[in-house]
């Protein structure tokens, strides 16, 4: 309710749409955030200047000329998955109820409700990839990644080990698409 009411004073505001838009480009970082605060009626974390002088743009002319139509909005709904992924989050981020984010761990990746990383599959889970003609196989556990009878703390260690450079664990041992390409139970 209270955006509705800020959109409708900043519209009143909003007269000389090219003189807005010219303005903007002689603002500060701290000036475009408080006129952001001021249209959007919410703060940003933002403080790339290009990207908020855009997005103010596009919120002045939509405050002046009107947003998308309704029909707009249905063709946006109806394309659905060939929609470009961004706009697939915000259409989910507005749909789905706030829920707390995750844990994360010491280390910032998100952790499992038992501390272990979330992206990992079930313990026990037996990921195999091939590299330069020998196969490797990894077993997933509570503590860790086993390989070769050794206990490892990540994929990323064990993939350096078979390759010996840096490789993300996930990327190498094909989970970083979100479906395993190698795994067995």
């Amino acid at each position: 309710m209270a955006k509705k009411g800020i959109a409708r004073a900043a519209r009143k505001e909003l007269a000389d749409v090219p003189q807005q838009l010219a303005a903007l480009a002689s603002m500060s970082v701290p000036d475009l955030a408080k006129k952001y605060l001021e249209l959007y009626g919410e703060p940003t974390r933002s403080r790339n200047r290009d990207y908020l002088k855009k997005r103010l743009a596009f919120r002045i002319q939509e405050l002046a000329e009107g947003s998308l139509s309704a029909r707009a909005v249905a063709r946006i709904s109806e394309l659905g998955d060939r929609l470009p992924e961004r706009w697939r989050m915000r259409q989910v981020e507005e749909t789905k109820p706030s829920a707390p984010p995750p844990p994360a761990a010491a280390d910032g990746r998100a952790a499992a409700a038992d501390g272990r990383d979330a992206r990992l599959p079930p313990p026990g889970t037996v990921l195999a990839r091939v590299f330069k003609g020998a196969q490797h196989r990894v077993t997933v556990r509570e503590d860790g990644i086993e390989y070769e009878g050794q206990l490892h703390r990540s994929l990323s260690s064990v993939a350096k080990l078979i390759t010996g450079t840096a490789w993300n664990g996930f990327t190498f041992f094909g989970l970083k698409d979100g479906s395993p390409k190698a795994v067995t139970p």
